[in-house]
């Protein structure tokens, strides 16, 4: 198998299970527990949460943990709506989200709040101009994510952060696409509020974290015990916020080797794809990207079939986000970008990571270029499908 789709998941690093297994065996105990059992696994959380913490150049106190980006984009949002709805009920995000934004922010107009969704240019990236134009005396809440799950086009977040501050708006931006594929700390960015996860860097599935910045207003989600400062009440996933730490010390280690690694590989799997194949379109190709991600849209054909044709050979790629596998509607965020639906629905994602190598990439051209040919030739048989 050859697994090009990263940016849905990745697979458990082997010296993250390493580290976690310990907590799934010998040391299980609760660590709100008072005794020494308990404290043993309240130390693995802090000691786990110091060396997030270093990586991000924040403080331990500063992290939340969570049980994956969804909770943590909701803790953000439904978080500062709460604490600051006193304040004001507007929101601005963009038109280019993960659902995990976009659906929240719809829950929260039906609660009463209103949202401006600021648009992108054709490349996907977050028009500046109509964003500073939509912030308010009322705007409570910017959220905008650092890099676009689809087409891997990174944003401007540290400008629009910049913006924000001046108005006294809290900024959020989901960073799960650009944690440990971008070099630097995300604390960098200038947001009040990042999230990323633990799943989307070899770690395990069902964690995740929200840097908070010190003295942000946020109401918590979830009542019960104390733990996580009162914001996030129930027991820690101790192996699981071990496992956690370990990756993401191990991703933002090797960041910047691996950075220029896959940019490498995934420059020669789009050039020779283009040269093989005609009516490609290389969706946010001049806009800076993540560089394990590519977003292909080809002419006349469906993207589905090709994800089907490229599965019966042993290579795993996506139409897009795996949160909307399943929905017969165009991607939104090449809608926004200004692709045709017909456009849209022929475009295939390929999120490259640690075990693709450069013989990964020889097959996969070639089995894109005969299941591209195949399946218009199919069409052309057949007949336009509208």
């Amino acid at each position: 198998m050859i697994y090009l789709d990263h940016n849905a998941t990745t697979p458990l690093d082997g010296r993250v299970f390493e580290a976690m297994v310990p907590f799934l065996q010998e040391r299980w105990g609760n660590p709100s527990s008072p005794y020494r059992f308990g404290s043993q696994a309240r130390a693995a959380v802090e000691q786990a949460r110091q060396r997030i913490a270093d990586r991000l150049g924040c403080k331990p106190t500063e992290l939340v943990f969570c049980s994956g980006g969804t909770e943590s984009d909701n803790l953000a949002l439904r978080g500062v709506t709460r604490a600051l709805r006193f304040k004001g009920c507007h929101i601005v995000t963009s038109t280019i989200e993960h659902h995990a934004v976009l659906h929240t922010c719809k829950a929260l107009e039906a609660e009463g709040f209103q949202v401006t969704s600021a648009p992108v240019t054709t490349e996907g990236v977050v028009d500046l101009e109509a964003l500073a134009a939509s912030l308010r005396d009322d705007t409570i809440l910017v959220t905008v994510m650092h890099a676009n799950n689809e087409t891997g086009v990174v944003q401007p977040v540290e400008e629009i952060a910049a913006q924000a501050r001046k108005r006294g708006i809290v900024f959020h931006t989901d960073a799960v696409q650009s944690a440990g594929k971008l070099p630097g700390r995300l604390a960098e960015l200038g947001a009040d509020l990042v999230t990323f996860s633990g799943h989307k860097l070899y770690g395990p599935k069902g964690t995740a974290a929200l840097y908070v910045r010190e003295g942000t207003p946020l109401a918590p989600l979830t009542t019960g015990g104390a733990q996580e400062h009162g914001l996030r009440a129930g027991t820690e996933n101790v192996a699981g916020i071990v496992g956690f730490a370990e990756a993401v010390a191990l991703a933002f280690e090797g960041a910047e080797g691996e950075g220029g690694r896959l940019r490498a590989l995934r420059d020669r799997l789009e050039r020779e794809v283009t040269c093989a194949v005609r009516g490609v379109r290389i969706n946010g190709a001049t806009a800076p990207r993540v560089p394990n991600t590519s977003s292909l849209s080809f002419q006349d054909i469906d993207g589905e079939s090709i994800v089907l044709g490229l599965d019966v050979q042993g290579i795993c790629v996506s139409t897009g986000s795996a949160c909307s596998t399943g929905d017969p509607e165009p991607s939104h965020v090449l809608r926004a970008m200004g692709l045709a639906p017909r456009q849209a629905q022929g475009t295939i994602r390929l999120s490259l990571g640690r075990e693709t190598h450069e013989k990964d990439i020889a097959v996969v051209v070639r089995a894109l270029t005969d299941t591209v040919a195949r399946l218009r030739l199919i069409s052309s048989v057949s007949g336009p499908t509208g």
